[in-house]
């Protein structure tokens, strides 16, 4: 299976291949035949030797400081989440000890069915929903308890109807995916997943390799419903630390279109 676990030294190859160098101010010949940068390139950016950055895409070297990180976020033009991803990479967390949420659906399952106009669930370590109320079952049925979004969005063709925006979705699923996976943090069973979904998608293959970070806690996701028709709504997550579990909650304009129709849906 491939590796699911990510490496300093991975990053940077990965983020160095997406640059141009004309985007840096380089100028570049016919002969050029390597995508993006040269590590040469990137250290005189950065301004260390092109040896010891050679020791770092290697994984030579694990302990560079954070005045050579920052160096290098700004060599490669990582904005705020990569460069904080960056620095996770060459100094992780200490590892800390396994707590399973998979008993915490029954304890927020309440919480959700209290909001029958908003549709809303929740999610373990392993992107598995453990709780969810009827509005989002109604919305997708990848959102029912058991059911694991992540691995709907990119294997069941369903999910591409639901999103007009799919392509924009999922690059966005996949780069927010990456924030949870620095050290020995990330539960096996998402790691599994990340396996399966690398060698079965295509599309998950293509943006797991670009190595993009974001860290997206709201924002407007567009759905084309089979029902209710068009859809905009608005998300926010909310991580309940004590049970490890992401919240995850929709909501309409009041008055829009939408909030006419999302109340539609809830009647059916």
């Amino acid at each position: 299976m491939t590796s699911t676990a990510d490496t300093l030294g991975a990053f940077l190859r990965a983020r160095r291949e997406q640059i141009r160098p004309e985007d840096v101010g380089l100028t570049t010949g016919a002969r050029r035949r390597v995508p993006g940068l040269r590590r040469e390139e990137v250290a005189l950016l950065a301004g260390i030797s092109a040896e010891y950055y050679l020791r770092l895409e290697q994984g030579r070297d694990h302990h560079p400081s954070d005045q050579i990180l920052t160096a290098l976020a700004g060599a490669l033009r990582l904005d705020d989440d990569a460069n904080a991803y960056l620095h996770r990479l060459a100094h992780p967390a200490p590892r800390p000890r396994r707590r399973r949420g998979r008993g915490a659906g029954p304890v927020l399952q309440p919480l959700l069915d209290a909001w029958p106009a908003t549709p809303a669930y929740a999610q373990d370590g392993t992107g598995r929903v453990t709780a969810a109320n009827h509005l989002a079952v109604a919305l997708s049925p990848a959102f029912a308890v058991g059911q694991v979004p992540l691995r709907a969005v990119f294997r069941d063709p369903e999910m591409r109807r639901l999103y007009p925006d799919w392509n924009d979705v999922t690059a966005k699923t996949v780069a927010g995916l990456r924030t949870l996976l620095t050290g020995d943090t990330a539960d096996p069973e998402l790691l599994e997943l990340i396996g399966e979904l690398t060698l079965t998608s295509d599309r998950f293959r293509t943006l797991w390799a670009r190595r993009e970070v974001r860290t997206r806690t709201s924002g407007v996701t567009r759905f084309a419903h089979p029902l209710a028709g068009p859809l905009d709504l608005h998300y926010e997550k909310f991580p309940h630390p004590e049970h490890r579990q992401l919240l995850v909650v929709y909501r309409a304009d009041p008055g829009s279109a939408t909030a006419e129709r999302l109340q539609l849906l809830a009647s059916l």
